[in-house]
């Protein structure tokens, strides 16, 4: 049963929301199925067992207002360089939590079952500051700059995250074995995201445009488990379409 508002919270779900979006404009507050998008990403942090409370960081009032009438607190906060910087901002003067679960606000068909799995994965190995998923990847996609690619080490943890094809197919037939998507959640021991954000852009980062290499290239392992459902986020009016279709056909 989820915990939100019984205790003291251990682990926080922050979902980043701003509204200006490059290719999306408002994004959060496109209408899906009734309901705005971003209170179906909230409805999903809420159906996690392991969430305690649930944020909604933002830069937009009409954002704001949207996550507090779907049940999420809303924090305020200014302009910043990434989500994961705006999820640090949200928790910057908050210490009541251990987990700090970074969600993307356009992935209205998010799993509680993912979240999850994503937090049970660092209650279980202390050692580790950071986790993320991945999901088997379709042949199809390996070579599609926007399906970002991981490999892992055999215990599990990140060695490599990349746009292009990892391991390169060489051995095609042993390459796909490995191909991993992976799936854009985090979740952070609360120490550990605030070494992540305090470091500037590393030079990988920077070259792949993605932005858990700065983790990598600062000594910050990162745990990554497979999902147990798949993730869709928005990016276009055309995804909308989609995902709304997707529910409809669900309920």
């Amino acid at each position: 049963m989820n915990r939100m508002g019984q205790h003291e919270s251990s682990v926080v779900a922050v979902i980043p929301a701003r509204w200006g979006s490059t290719r999306f404009p408002g994004k959060a507050l496109a209408e899906i199925a009734g309901s705005p998008m971003i209170a179906h990403v909230i409805r999903r942090a809420t159906e996690a067992e392991t969430v305690d409370h649930v944020l909604v960081a933002t830069d937009d009032e009409r954002i704001a207002d949207a996550a507090q009438a779907a049940g999420a607190e809303p924090v305020m906060t200014g302009a910043c360089p990434s989500g994961t910087d705006r999820v640090a901002e949200a928790v910057a003067d908050r210490d009541q939590w251990q987990i700090v679960v970074n969600i993307q606000g356009d992935e209205p068909l998010l799993s509680g079952a993912n979240i999850d799995v994503l937090v049970r994965g660092l209650l279980e190995d202390p050692e580790v500051g950071m986790a993320t998923l991945c999901r088997p990847l379709e042949p199809e996609r390996v070579e599609d700059p926007n399906a970002v690619k991981v490999v892992r080490d055999q215990k599990g943890l990140a060695m490599y995250f990349s746009r292009s094809p990892i391991p390169h197919p060489r051995d095609e037939a042993a390459a796909a074995t490995m191909w991993r998507l992976h799936l854009g959640i985090y979740g952070f021991r609360l120490e550990t995201l605030r070494r992540f954000v305090a470091q500037p852009p590393s030079p990988l980062e920077q070259a792949e445009k993605l932005e858990q290499l700065r983790a990598l290239e600062n000594g910050i392992d990162i745990l990554v488990l497979d999902a147990p459902h798949p993730a869709f986020g928005v990016d276009t009016p055309e995804d909308l379409e989609r995902v709304e279709t997707i529910m409809r056909a669900r309920a």
